[in-house]
């Protein structure tokens, strides 16, 4: 095992270990028996050995979503991604809290991939008419809701001690940027289990769901009839009438 691995590989473990999930250099030095010129010289600081202790462990949860790949249904690809992260997190609550930290101030890659991947089953929605609003905005939606469901289950378990209250949120997050029939047709389904409310009534919001729906099919198959400027103008106004806040 290479110097750099035997680090990375003890700064987990004590990681792990700790009891608030921080760790100090001297003690990775120690426990890994090499000088902090070592450390330094892998990882540059503190900040580059957690962030890639983060990296590491994050990847290994990133690569079942890379093996399974893509399923038939997008939808049910969102509900099984947001129960896998609140899973990770559960396993792993050191890491999680430490991914979502603010003095890990560089973002992840692992994150970055893990929000390419949202946005792209957002976007498999979107380009089969099932996303009511533009798939960016809708990304952003749901990761902050699922990061945060998946933060308050590691921090404050006795507080968010409802095994159900993840499912419910999710419910609600998938309801306000899937389109109703696509939200109720997966509901009703049933897929991935868990205690569910009552299915929102809402009603149809034909002119977001249609703009984002077209905005990711020019994307894939941009229109050769469109200069590049009237592309670009077409793709600000759909980018405008999907994010247009509706009326409540």
């Amino acid at each position: 095992m290479s110097t750099r691995a035997r680090i990375l590989d003890v700064a987990a473990r004590l990681v792990a270990e700790s009891p608030d999930g921080d760790v100090s250099t001297r003690a990775v030095c120690e426990a890994a028996q090499v000088g902090a010129p070592a450390l330094y010289r892998h990882f540059g600081d503190k900040e580059g050995l957690l962030s890639a202790v983060v990296d590491q462990g994050f990847d290994a949860y990133l690569a079942t979503k890379r093996q399974r790949g893509e399923g038939a249904d997008p939808i049910e690809d969102l509900r099984k991604g947001w129960d896998g992260h609140v899973e990770f997190a559960l396993r792993n609550p050191n890491l999680y809290r430490l991914m979502n930290s603010p003095a890990v101030r560089t973002p992840p890659a692992s994150a970055l991939e893990s929000h390419r991947i949202l946005t792209g089953d957002l976007e498999r929605a979107a380009a089969v008419g099932k996303l009511r609003l533009a798939p960016e905005l809708a990304a952003q939606m749901v990761m902050s809701a699922n990061v945060g469901v998946a933060l308050m289950l590691v921090a404050r378990p006795a507080t968010f001690a409802d095994a159900g209250m993840s499912h419910r949120v999710r419910d609600a997050v998938h309801a306000a940027v899937l389109t109703p029939e696509a939200f109720r047709a997966s509901w009703g389904e049933g897929a991935a289990g868990g205690p569910r409310g009552t299915v929102p009534a809402t009603s149809e919001p034909s002119v977001p769901s249609a703009a984002a729906r077209l905005n990711v099919l020019l994307r894939r198959s941009p229109d050769p009839s469109l200069s590049v400027a009237e592309g670009a103008l077409l793709t600000e106004w759909l980018d405008r009438l999907s994010n247009a806040p509706r009326a409540h």
